[in-house]
């Protein structure tokens, strides 16, 4: 099945790039057609417009994470204190800074080559729905008013209330530099505007194998690309295909489900723009609300991949739908005689620190790759391009110099340690939260557990 985002694009938009037949040869080839493919692509071509591109993409441009996605367009300044404990003090500004101007340069493509990606700007709320979750996100904006980063302010109970559409919601800050979007139309649009700038897109075309020469040669079922230059697009796939990076991510699944169209119970409950609303768990809930008067809600952290295999079950429907329903109704009551009209999952590379991270294959100098989204890939692909354009360009700046290039930050364990010990963290976390969700005090060990996945969350918390 294909998840609902990407159905509707393709409603609309269903061509079919040819799969590649023969030989070929070509400046730089990406193998991925999603988010980080295309806007590499893009920008590469953008500052160089002579160059050949041709994109292989093993499926349909977007049909792996790009076009399963909330379609939550949001920034990495929430996770300032990680990048600080990262990559040092400017680094990290000059990180929070590109993120959220990455929004603005997303939304202004947009409109200058109408693409109808359903932009709307009305910013993100994290919210608090327990009395564990209030006050946790202080220390993170201190540290970025301390810097001259005004990027959230609290609201007062009522208004979060009023903003979320949800009574559930006890507190919250808000940052109005954020969006959402239609992730299936906006894949489906940069696809598009990049075949009209003369790149060369072959869908249902999967990389069977390539040489590290140089020239590449990348071999695909019915033809072959000679390349000067390499780019590995492929985000969650690439830990099944490259053994060197089997630890650097875990597997796991983000859930969502959403609803029939329903605009007159979105106007009596408040929830009437493009806000998105994220609460202060660790594996967080996250919704919002559509253009066409639809609501969807998800959460990650569920379905856990064994040696970052891709599982059967990240296209079917979610094994989770009945426990997300039950959550849609608990947000929003009056919701509770609306139908789901589809539920979904798949898979998002979660990596040790929650940050992407780029580089040369095994320090081959025309071999470039970047993945580990870890959940919030919509805003931050914009940024994949701009350091994998810089890295195919020979560009020496900011994004080539960037301690974001320099590989991976950590490791997971090995299996069966990181699938049993995900499962054990994840159930401790739930029983953390469930605690919290009851005004319990947690168990210790349940506590200390939690603390060994502070990087999946959203917001670095107290």
């Amino acid at each position: 099945m294909r998840p609902f985002w990407i159905e509707q694009a393709l409603f609309n938009d269903g061509d079919l790039a040819p799969a590649l037949q023969g030989e070929t040869t070509a400046d730089v080839c990406i193998v991925g057609g999603g988010f980080t493919g295309l806007w590499t692509a893009i920008q590469a071509k953008l500052q160089a417009p002579a160059l050949d591109i041709v994109i292989l993409e093993s499926d349909l441009c977007g049909a792996g994470a790009s076009g399963r996605n909330g379609g939550c367009l949001l920034t990495w300044s929430a996770k300032f204190l990680t990048l600080r404990r990262l990559f040092g003090e400017d680094e990290a500004v000059r990180l929070v800074k590109a993120s959220e101007a990455a929004v603005g340069h997303i939304a202004d493509f947009c409109a200058a080559h109408g693409i109808d990606a359903e932009l709307r700007r009305d910013g993100t709320l994290y919210t608090a729905t327990s009395q564990a979750q209030i006050g946790t996100l202080d220390p993170m904006m201190q540290a970025l008013e301390a810097r001259g980063i005004h990027s959230y302010h609290a609201l007062p109970p009522d208004e979060v209330a009023r903003r979320s559409g949800s009574a559930r919601n006890l507190a919250g800050v808000y940052s109005p530099i954020a969006a959402t979007v239609h992730p299936g139309k906006l894949v489906r649009g940069l696809r598009r505007v990049a075949l009209a700038m003369g790149i060369r897109i072959h869908e249902r075309t999967p990389m069977i194998d390539f040489s590290t020469d140089q020239p590449v040669l990348v071999h695909t079922p019915t033809g072959r690309v000679h390349a000067k230059k390499l780019v590995l697009a492929m985000n969650a796939w690439m830990a099944s295909r490259f053994p060197q990076f089997e630890r650097t991510i875990a597997i796991v699944s983000s859930d969502m489900i959403i609803t029939e169209r329903c605009p007159e119970l979105l106007q009596q409950i408040g929830l009437t723009d493009g806000v998105s609303v994220l609460d202060s768990r660790t594996f967080v809930y996250y919704y919002r609300s559509t253009v066409d008067g639809r609501i969807m809600l998800g959460k990650g952290g569920n379905t856990f991949a064994w040696g970052g295999r891709m599982a059967k079950v990240f296209d079917e429907r979610s094994p989770y739908e009945g426990e997300l329903t039950q959550a849609l109704h608990s947000f929003f009551p009056a919701l509770s005689n609306t139908p789901i009209t589809a539920s979904w999952n798949g898979p998002s590379d979660r990596s040790v620190t929650g940050f992407p991270f780029f580089g040369k294959l095994d320090g081959a100098p025309h071999i470039y790759y970047g993945f580990g989204y870890s959940g919030n890939g919509v805003g931050p692909t914009y940024m994949g391009g701009q350091i994998l354009s810089s890295l195919v360009l020979d560009q020496d700046n900011a994004w080539t110099r960037s301690p974001i290039t320099a590989g991976p930050l950590g490791y997971f364990p090995p299996e069966p340690m990181r699938y049993v010990g995900s499962i054990v963290v994840r159930n401790a976390i739930r029983r953390k939260e469930r605690a919290e969700d009851e005004d319990r005090q947690p168990w210790l060990v349940d506590r200390m557990l939690s603390k060994l996945a502070n990087a999946a969350g959203k917001a670095d918390k107290a």
